[in-house]
């Protein structure tokens, strides 16, 4: 069983076989061919449909589909996810990250942003030279920075704490 959250209306399905599925307690027939990796055409219930899959995070369980050209926000939940619903233990799969530490030891090259700041995840935040390379290292969450525990042209050695968050 899967639970299937589109645009905020949520959809019980149960897959039985490629041509056959439970949607919310009604059996539907299906005829699906695919078109390339990321489109399909679907034929449900003798009603045609073209899907383009835009975008899958498969961590979070995400989708952006296209159906008949109309974007649609899935959120998949298997039995699983449910068990751990059920047992109030759902949100102990998110990681807190509170820190940002070099990946190799370096130079500090520069440091773009301020005590304060509010960053987005992936907005960069520091470069640090490492074997003649620069490396840019970009946030891993949104959030506020704390402390910058590093200053320019300074030197860092692997797991030094760069920067830390609120």
């Amino acid at each position: 069983m899967i639970k299937a959250t589109i645009n905020q209306k949520e959809f019980d399905l149960e897959v039985i076989s490629e041509s056959e599925v439970v949607l919310n307690s009604e059996n539907k027939t299906l005829d699906v061919i695919s078109v390339s990796s990321n489109k399909k055409h679907a034929i449900i219930n003798n009603v045609s449909y073209s899907i383009e899959t835009v975008s899958f995070d498969e961590e979070k369980k995400l989708a952006t589909i296209k159906v008949n050209n109309k974007s649609y926000q899935v959120s998949l939940k298997d039995k699983y996810d449910l068990l751990l619903k059920d047992l109030g233990m759902s949100n102990m799969t998110t990681k807190v990250i509170k820190e940002i530490k070099a990946p190799m030891p370096g130079l500090v090259v520069s440091i773009q942003v301020e005590k304060g700041q509010e960053v987005k995840a992936g907005d960069s935040v520091l470069i640090l030279e490492a074997m003649k390379m620069e490396n840019v290292l970009k946030s891993p969450i949104d959030g506020v920075i704390k402390t910058i525990k590093t200053e320019k042209s300074q030197t860092v050695d692997k797991n030094a704490v760069l920067i830390e968050f609120e």
